[in-house]
């Protein structure tokens, strides 16, 4: 057909794909055709431009190399027009470095080629599944991210982007900034939230069991192993395997790990053959995993697989307008659960609060409230139930915890200034904040003058 393959419009959930070889888009259009979907065609960019100019689509499928450009172009395209639209790549074999890309593009995940079926119904039914926004932020409540910082504000909105998306996601941040209640947001928000979430401590894993406990073993694989078992991947198909401290992996784990996620299949202990997963990745630790490739600890190519998608959790020390609004629910939550009254924070305690520098981050405040719950006698918490003792740094003039802290914040950032010569967006990259970030640290510190 010349511009475009038109099948007769109809109440169907409609997919575009977008591809130059006839005999795919064939195997492609039947497919949809299998799971009650109709579909439009399109061998070329302009075509598929026009196409979704003209209707409203639930999915698009392209790949990566057409006649007039690349697949990489309509994944852009679509993230500035049709936001709302999942898009997703189909690339060569082994062309892992044009997957990744397309998915930091705004891709909603990849297929590799020979196109697998199986894979194909699974990341279809997944896209379809996803929720629109306002169904996201209704469901979302409960399970929300408290605070009104602009730190805070900036994770959530990160939330929101990639929870549209399949491609893996890494979080960052010191321990107990809520790396996993991040990584069940993304989770609820997206299009596996009906599947399971199966969380990982990687570093409590022994490393003579982590094959047969990530991947599963069939029966008489090994002494004591007297029935086939699955493993974390497929107790996590159709949902999302979150792996904490993943930096704590084996490297030959990094290894077997790679292969999984790049294949989407695994290998039971014992098993001839390979099964099938439908897994998204979330990973998480509190180390520095580029220090750790440098360093030979960590494979660089697992890194850039699992960090396609970088998501920074802020300290608590960076949210300090929030502490005793969290404060204030986690005195409500242990209440209700206690089933007593909950008790009310004096001002002076609500202060001591704000300016303790919180080295286990939320974590740390949510046992500084329980201890000071547990022991309390009356109905007020005031300074001396809170038990904090700061590790302020000693000074030459004695500072103020806050003051130390605005001082230690405002030479870094001239630093960061003044090597890249008054470059915000250089500085902002350099300190590892975004630049609406660094803009506001400024206006607070009063480096705007």
């Amino acid at each position: 057909m010349t511009a475009a393959e038109r099948k007769p419009r109809s109440d169907q959930r409609r997919i575009l794909i977008v591809d130059d070889e006839a005999d795919i888009r064939e195997l492609l259009d039947l497919t949809m055709a299998r799971m009650g979907l109709a579909a439009d065609c399109a061998a070329t960019l302009a075509e598929a431009r026009l196409l979704l100019d003209e209707h409203d689509y639930q999915l698009c499928l392209t790949d990566m190399r057409l006649p007039d450009g690349e697949g990489l172009q309509l994944v852009r395209y679509i993230a500035e027009t049709c936001q709302d639209l999942p898009v997703a790549v189909i690339t060569a074999h082994g062309s892992m470095e044009n997957a990744v890309s397309a998915l930091k593009a705004g891709a909603f995940d990849y297929l590799s080629k020979p196109v697998s079926l199986e894979q194909l119904r699974a990341l279809v039914k997944s896209a379809l599944e996803l929720p629109p926004a306002s169904e996201r932020k209704a469901n979302s409540a409960s399970l929300s991210l408290l605070g009104e910082s602009q730190a805070m504000r900036e994770v959530r909105a990160m939330i929101e982007r990639v929870a549209r998306s399949q491609a893996p996601v890494h979080a960052t941040g010191e321990s107990g900034s809520g790396k996993e209640l991040a990584a069940k947001l993304i989770h609820h928000l997206g299009a596996r939230s009906a599947g399971p979430f199966v969380p990982v401590n990687c570093g409590a894993i022994p490393e003579n069991l982590m094959e047969s406990e990530f991947f599963g073993y069939r029966k008489g694989a090994f002494t004591g192993a007297e029935s086939d078992r699955e493993g974390f991947f497929q107790a996590a198909n159709g949902g999302t395997l979150f792996l904490d401290e993943v930096a704590d992996l084996p490297l030959l784990m990094q290894v077997k790990l790679l292969r999984a996620i790049q294949e989407k299949r695994v290998r039971k202990v014992g098993s001839p053959g390979e099964d099938a997963v439908d897994v998204r990745i979330i990973s998480a630790t509190h180390q520095n995993l580029k220090e750790l490739v440098v360093q030979g600890k960590f494979r660089q190519d697992l890194f850039y697989r699992l960090n396609v998608l970088e998501l920074r959790m802020p300290s608590l020390r960076e949210c300090r307008e929030d502490i005793s609004l969290l404060a204030q629910r986690i005195i409500g939550q242990l209440a209700q659960s206690a089933g007593i009254g909950a008790p009310s924070l004096t001002p002076a305690a609500q202060r001591a609060l704000g300016e303790y520098p919180f080295p286990g981050n939320v974590r740390e405040l949510e046992n500084i409230i329980e201890r000071a719950m547990a022991l309390l006698s009356g109905n007020t918490i005031d300074v001396a139930d809170l038990n904090l003792t700061p590790a302020v740094p000693a000074t030459s003039k004695q500072l103020a915890l806050q003051d130390y802290l605005d001082q230690t914040e405002k030479q870094a950032i001239l630093e960061a200034l003044n090597k890249t010569r008054n470059n915000r967006t250089a500085a902002a990259k350099l300190l590892g904040v975004t630049f609406r970030s660094l803009r506001y640290r400024m206006e607070r510190l009063g480096l705007n003058e």
